[in-house]
């Protein structure tokens, strides 16, 4: 810690614990927390970054959700994108806002909502990125019937490592509905792997180069963690059954701690309703997902943003855009 917050040209006050720490709490520039620290001093802000260890495991996250930390760096292979952070803080730049969709259960229309979200954003007129974050997905481009757009994919950005300047990424990345979107690709081969390193960089240079990126976060635990813990708020996507609100009440263990709301999807008269599902996993209720006759069919054949020009559509994404607005 000491030789990465030399290289972001500031300096390091270590402290033992905790008692010792609440003196410098909150005039700190960033509070970092070492993983053996379990509790915080009262009434004190959160820390910005929980710092691990690649042998912490699980407890690393579930820590940070407990906590309420902003971020989490797992050393040795994160040192460089906490160097880039460390240096951000001291002379912070204006950025967008990561809005982050995962579902609440498998098939739950995440990744559709992502699309409807990003489309309805650029036709306001937004600079929009829509990021794939499941590697294991297929490929959002082959939804948007994007496969064949010049530009990066992920694995283009494997090696990437510090900092990514936001125009040259803005530029190297390719467009398809008014919006820029980073898919996996969509064919058959194994997925490259990307570690997270190298996404912190990626979704740092999106931030600063977007007012809004929509983060399709996937499902499975690598996905959760790699993406949803460099969002600012998350919406999770959950069918009007009750199956789906227990899945989802689970998952919220998984998610970072920040600002988070439901979205139904389909008609919950149907089935339940809306705002008592919303009750019974404990989150706001940020809109009504509808269902749509042939969006199934309109993404195998690289034909969803046509649905996405529906009026009940468009407002659904506009009621999922009002959380990414909220303070901002």
């Amino acid at each position: 810690m000491e030789r990465i917050v030399a290289a972001a040209g500031g300096q390091l006050r270590t402290v033992p614990d905790i008692v010792e720490a609440a003196p410098f709490w909150d005039a700190a520039a960033v509070v970092l927390l070492g993983s053996d620290i379990r509790e915080l001093p009262p009434r004190r802000r959160a820390p910005a970054v929980l710092v691990g260890l690649d042998g912490d495991g699980d407890s690393l996250w579930h820590l940070a959700a407990a906590i309420g930390a902003e971020r989490v760096a797992v050393l040795p292979d994160a040192a460089s994108w906490l160097a880039e952070y460390l240096n951000r803080s001291r002379a912070p730049e204006a950025g967008g806002l990561v809005l982050g969709i995962t579902g609440g259960c498998g098939g739950a229309g995440a990744s559709t909502a992502s699309a409807w979200i990003a489309q309805a954003a650029a036709r306001l007129g937004a600079r929009v990125l829509l990021v794939d974050g499941d590697p294991w997905g297929g490929g959002l481009e082959l939804a948007l019937a994007a496969e064949d757009a010049p530009g990066l994919r992920w694995p283009d950005l494997a090696e990437a490592s510090g900092s990514i300047d936001p125009g040259q990424l803005l530029d190297a990345l390719p467009v398809a509905g008014g919006f820029s979107f980073l898919s996996w690709p969509g064919s058959r081969d194994r997925p490259a792997a990307v570690d997270a390193a190298a996404v912190a960089g990626v979704l740092d240079a999106a931030r600063r180069g977007y007012e809004l990126v929509v983060l399709d976060i996937g499902r499975g635990r690598e996905p959760l963690r790699t993406f949803a813990w460099d969002c600012d708020r998350i919406a999770v996507v959950a069918p009007a059954q009750l199956r789906a609100a227990v899945a989802s009440a689970r998952l919220l263990h998984e998610l970072p701690p920040v600002e988070t709301a439901l979205v139904i999807r389909g008609k919950t008269g149907a089935g339940l309703d809306g705002s008592l599902i919303a009750e019974s996993i404990g989150l706001p209720l940020q809109g009504i997902m509808p269902e749509i006759r042939g969006v199934t069919v309109a993404t195998e054949n690289g034909r969803l943003l046509e649905t996405g020009r529906q009026r009940n559509v468009r407002r659904f994404a506009a009621e999922v855009l009002d959380l990414s607005r909220k303070d901002r």
